[in-house]
């Protein structure tokens, strides 16, 4: 994929922080951003997003005109229509638009993303897994993120996060592959950001002990059983020696 460097990005967010108002610095044990919007001019596209301590509560698609929860069960207990979701993007597109004309259209300085690829839990050949792609100190909030096995492209088992928004305004994305391992099959998550010169492979594959041959588990044997052995003797001797130092010494009285 190649993209356009000369697109510009702008970004309006609206955050609001669970902690109250006062003379004091208050920290809160909770975290929540609600209603961060933002829109680019790539596509042209935009995210509306609801965040609680770091996870996804739901985004608007814009497509569907939609909202969609991340969890399913979070529907039953709380609503949200997406028209206020689809306000704040147009709000976002035209703050934009002004933006973009103040700045004279200069263009957006790209960061360069970091990966990071691990497996959900500790790997166990022929055992259904997760490989998890971590893509932090992402800006703009344009990237491809896709799953090779064995240097081939996989499309199923693959999901991902919207961006969430960072303390610093820059973005994170989780991909997810479910997998079943196998010591034939090597992974690599493929980025593709406009900080990259080039797309970015991480490699991953599993970290498998390379099993032992007939003869090394046959010196293994008899090392141990050698080992025991003497351990046996040893035990042996030293009991013996306990008994003739231990026994009642003879005194023999004058007469």
């Amino acid at each position: 994929m190649v993209l356009n460097r000369a697109l510009i990005l702008g970004a309006l967010a609206l955050t609001t922080m669970t902690s109250l108002c006062g003379s004091e610095d208050i920290v809160a044990d909770h975290i929540g951003t609600y209603g961060v919007s933002f829109y680019h001019s790539y596509g042209p596209s935009g995210y509306y997003i609801h965040e609680f301590d770091g996870d996804e509560e739901f985004y608007v698609d814009l497509e569907k005109r939609e909202t969609v929860w991340h969890l399913p069960v979070f529907s039953e207990f709380a609503s949200f229509d997406p028209q206020d979701g689809l306000r704040n993007i147009a709000t976002a597109k035209h703050t934009l638009e002004i933006m973009i004309r103040r700045s004279n259209f200069t263009a957006v300085i790209n960061k360069v993303p970091e990966v990071t690829v691990f497996s959900k839990s500790p790997v166990m050949l022929g055992q259904p897994n997760t490989l998890i792609c971590h893509v932090d100190n992402i800006f703009p909030p344009v990237i491809n993120i896709t799953w090779l096995r064995n240097g081939h492209s996989v499309t199923e088992g693959v999901s991902e996060t919207s961006f969430l928004l960072k303390s610093d305004y820059s973005f994170l994305k989780i991909n997810y592959l479910t997998f079943l391992p196998s010591d034939d099959d090597v992974y690599d998550c493929k980025v593709e950001h406009w900080g990259l010169d080039e797309p970015l492979l991480k490699h991953w594959e599993p970290d498998i002990p390379a099993p032992m041959s007939e003869l090394t588990e046959t010196v293994v044997c008899a090392l141990g059983l050698t080992v025991g052995l003497v351990g046996i003797v040893v035990g042996t001797v030293l009991i013996i020696q306990g008994l003739r130092s231990g026994g009642p010494s003879r005194h023999q009285g004058p007469l």
